[in-house]
């Protein structure tokens, strides 16, 4: 009986408290009419809640998010198809999916001329501006009385994730070098002229296959030699992003961090579209989790920046591995600088073959400090042997990544 009574509405509650008002006054004036007014006037909503609360309605669900992964500022669509199996008419039905506040307002509709056997299918538009992964639904069907006396919500169906990576700038093409790696065992050559004896071989491992066997460097040496694979080569290039929360200033979407979350973004789409192998790297390691694991590609970069945190690690020591960077385009997006970082980043120069660096004013980002400028805010960073501008609040992106360009790298390709 309680579940029934706090499922009255406002309405209902005071035909109850009236009824109940009707029936005492009628006590004690002596007054039986009014007393069978009153027991009516309360048994109304007790009676409606009772009806509703007995009403067994579990429709099927099926919700479908398009795209589930999409940047900051453009729109999905959500399409939800709601249906029933039951012989009932059920006339009406208000239902509204469940919505984060980030991707906008609340998301109601009203199906109408149910019969008996019944499926809707409505659609409605989400945009969110700020990244992360967010859950939608479940959807909450609202049950109530003809005389709007009782409501009822039920939760129904499952839930759908919708994954909002972050915003993307598009740069300009500046002059790099380096950053070739190969894939296979050995970078290739071309044989225009020469004999067997020019094929470049080692010896034979367990597994290799026996065509691959070169005989006549076998009979020369004594052992069993094998023909190399020859792969080609691809342009390789890590984006390093210093999230740690000693680095950076401010909260929320106006935060240094969100600023430089949006510089490694647009820096992997870029370079990534210019034929690097793209990773990421954050204060956690390669791909924000193990050093053995890295996010390769941007796209997957972009999933991972979409629900980035900051870290609690006081250093950029992340285990960087040298095989991993060695020879290939290093590009970080540093907050604010600390004493402790000469020796990560004077390590991680010496691996790479190319190292830019986008360092964040981050004493820009709070009110109460001011700000060392650009200069002076990679002057650290240059230092090191880096190729480094700085960045504010203010500053575009684009511009800053044109800055890095404008001293050019000899024997460099445009990317």
């Amino acid at each position: 009986m309680r579940r029934h009574l706090s499922s009255l509405t406002l309405r209902g509650r005071a035909f109850l408290a009236a009824g109940a008002t009707a029936v005492v006054c009628a006590i004690g004036f002596g007054q039986p009419a009014l007393t069978r007014v009153g027991v009516l006037v309360m048994a109304l909503p007790l009676l409606a809640a009772l009806v509703v609360g007995r009403r067994r309605h579990d429709p099927t669900v099926t919700r479908t998010v398009w795209p589930r992964l999409l940047r900051a500022g453009e729109s999905a669509r959500i399409d939800l198809t709601v249906a029933s199996e039951r012989r009932r008419a059920d006339g009406a039905l208000l239902v509204e999916d469940t919505l984060p506040y980030a991707l906008g307002g609340r998301a109601r509709f009203v199906l109408q001329g149910l019969g008996g056997a019944w499926e809707r299918t409505v659609s409605y538009p989400v945009r969110s501006d700020i990244r992360g992964r967010y859950v939608v639904g479940p959807l909450v069907a609202r049950l109530a009385d003809p005389f709007g006396l009782v409501e009822r919500r039920r939760a129904i169906g499952g839930t759908a994730q919708l994954t909002v990576t972050p915003r993307v700038v598009p740069l300009p093409a500046i002059p790099l070098s380096g950053g070739w790696q190969g894939a296979g065992e050995h970078r290739p050559q071309a044989f225009a002229a020469g004999s067997a004896e020019d094929v470049s071989v080692r010896e034979y491992r367990r597994g290799d296959d026996l065509r691959r066997v070169h005989w006549r460097s076998s009979a020369r040496i004594g052992e069993l030699m094998v023909r190399r694979e020859e792969q080609p080569w691809e342009a390789h290039a890590t984006v390093l992003l210093d999230n740690r929360r000693l680095a950076h200033r401010g909260h929320g979407p106006a935060s240094s961090l969100e600023s430089a979350v949006i510089a490694a973004a647009s820096v992997a789409v870029h370079l990534e579209q210019h034929g690097y192998a793209v990773q990421l790297c954050t204060a956690d390691g390669l791909g924000g989790g193990a050093a053995g694991d890295p996010t390769l590609g941007a796209e997957r970069a972009l999933e991972h920046l979409a629900v980035l945190e900051m870290s609690h690690r006081a250093t950029l020591d992340v285990g960087w591995s040298g095989e991993q960077a060695r020879g290939g385009v290093v590009v970080a997006v540093l907050g604010g600088f600390l004493p402790d970082d000469n020796a990560a980043l004077r390590r991680i120069r010496h691996d790479a073959g190319v190292a830019l660096a986008l360092v964040l004013d981050v004493d820009q980002w709070s009110p109460a400090r001011g700000g060392l400028g650009g200069v002076a805010a990679a002057a650290p960073v240059t230092s090191l042997a880096w190729r480094a501008t700085g960045l504010g609040p203010r500053d575009h992106l684009d511009t800053a990544w044109r800055e890095l360009g404008r001293a050019p790298v000899r024997g460099g390709a445009r990317a």
